[in-house]
């Protein structure tokens, strides 16, 4: 991205939010929706799906170095990850369009990302039967990161004071959403396609090379202890926040001096946004909306 364009997206307006088939979008997600529709899927793509700011690049770069760090180490230090992991939906000025992006991959697999709630995913994945993984984060944590995303972020909707967000987000007025629809709706999916396997942020940060492990059971691969612990030393955390391939500094709309991409990356951070009342009040909704008592997010670890 120039830095022309990165200036005129700073001082531009922000996007504002508006009812897309019963979900709150903002364009960029949707004025490419006839051709996202289209896509068509091979059956070696693995489609990485998760809310916004759930822990998408931490798995995509899992995902990328599981497959490709051994046989192709050039791709870490040389394309971006939103280069490697193209988002399907997204069609910005001066990036192009994801779609157009997962086409065009070299690679097989093709790793694809995207946000959609489980209803506007192409129909092609699930007529070849793709892989798909997952991602939750609790609602807490999650809201923290996407209130932080949506400061720096001049693509997304202003956000507003803290108080106001955290009820629009329980509201649903949300980009891609509400969180409960999502997360229930892609759990309720894996009932019935068994080509999907639903990880958890917080299992993820307890205990990451168990959760390695069960990613590559659900995708038949079997790395040597050596492999396994490489990927594991390139994901943590601090190291993906120094990298600049992967930390999306090189992206002009995102705004660090506000707040970095990749800010804290911790389980129970809410704690320090929350207030009692706040808390309460949020706890007393939650409950209304996450009716599935198999479906449990950890808000501490």
């Amino acid at each position: 991205m120039s830095l022309d364009s990165s200036f005129l997206m700073k001082s531009a307006p922000r996007v504002e939010l508006f009812d897309f088939h019963g979900v709150s979008m903002i364009s960029y997600f949707t004025d490419n929706w006839d051709n996202v529709q289209n896509f068509q899927a091979r059956p070696d793509d693995i489609l990485i799906a998760t809310y916004p700011k759930a822990g998408t690049t931490w798995v995509s770069l899992i995902l990328d170095l599981l497959y490709f760090g051994k046989t192709d180490p050039e791709r870490q230090t040389s394309i971006p990850i939103y280069g490697r992991v193209p988002f399907l939906e997204m069609d910005f000025p001066s990036f192009g369009s994801g779609k157009d992006l997962a086409d065009n991959l070299p690679t097989s697999p093709r790793l694809i990302k995207t946000h959609f709630p489980v209803q506007f995913v192409p129909k092609s994945f699930w007529e070849q039967n793709c892989k798909i993984v997952y991602v939750g984060r609790n609602a807490k944590d999650n809201m923290v990161s996407y209130f932080h995303f949506d400061r720096m972020n001049m693509c997304q909707p202003e956000p507003g004071d803290w108080n106001s967000y955290l009820h629009r987000f329980m509201e649903g007025k949300m980009v891609f959403g509400p969180w409960y629809d999502h997360v229930n709706g892609w759990w309720k999916k894996k009932q019935t396609y068994s080509n999907l396997h639903y990880m958890f942020y917080e299992d993820l940060a307890e205990d990451t090379g168990r959760e390695i492990d069960k990613l590559c059971s659900f995708l038949g691969l079997s790395p040597s202890v050596e492999e396994k612990e490489i990927v594991e030393s390139k994901v943590q955390f601090d190291s993906m926040k120094k990298d600049d391939m992967a930390n999306y500094s090189t992206v002009g709309a995102m705004d660090f001096k506000i707040s970095p991409f990749m800010r804290k990356g911790k389980v129970g951070d809410w704690r320090n946004h929350f207030t009692v009342a706040q808390n309460e009040e949020f706890d007393e909704d939650y409950k209304k909306k996450m009716k599935d008592p198999l479906l449990q997010f950890r808000t501490d670890i």
